[in-house]
């Protein structure tokens, strides 16, 4: 069941992000390196402001619905109600997002796919490095540590 549950949670994700940016990767802007955003708005296809209303539009709701159907996943659907086997499940959850994130969005999704390049910035590299994806998913790894626990104590305050 866990599987299954995980299977859904990284089809949420990406979900998200497909309906985020529509058939247009100029309205994920904010996934990109900063260079290829400089780019573009060098080349007037976007500016500034227009990218970071986009980002506050997509990151806000993300969050809140990834946050919650994660508490419900735990919370109601596996019937967790005390803090640590909802803090591990939670991690879990969290762990394989991340890098789902950067395996399967970033570096197959994004890095083979026609569709993320911006007309204009084909010379400069928006796709990370196995090393980069390593770097930054390590990263968030530890980050998540204190998520699942702010995740956990929900669940628990909520069921």
């Amino acid at each position: 069941m866990i599987v299954l549950q995980l299977i859904l949670y990284c089809a949420l994700f990406t979900l998200m992000v497909k309906i985020a940016v529509g058939n247009n990767a100029l309205n994920g802007l904010y996934f990109y390196p900063e260079p290829v955003q400089e780019k573009v708005f060098q080349l007037g296809l976007t500016d500034r402001e227009k990218a970071a209303r986009k980002r506050k539009q997509f990151m806000i709701p993300f969050f809140l619905i990834m946050g919650a159907s994660l508490v419900m996943i735990i919370g109601l659907w596996n019937g967790i109600h005390q803090f640590r086997p909802a803090y591990w499940q939670a991690l879990l959850f969290l762990e394989v997002m991340n890098w789902y994130d950067g395996i399967v969005i970033d570096r197959l999704w994004v890095g083979h796919s026609r569709f993320w390049v911006i007309p204009g910035t084909e010379e400069i590299p928006f796709v990370q490095t196995w090393l980069q994806v390593l770097k930054k998913r390590t990263i968030l790894s530890l980050i998540w540590l204190a998520g699942a626990a702010l995740t956990a104590g929900i669940v628990v305050l909520l069921f």
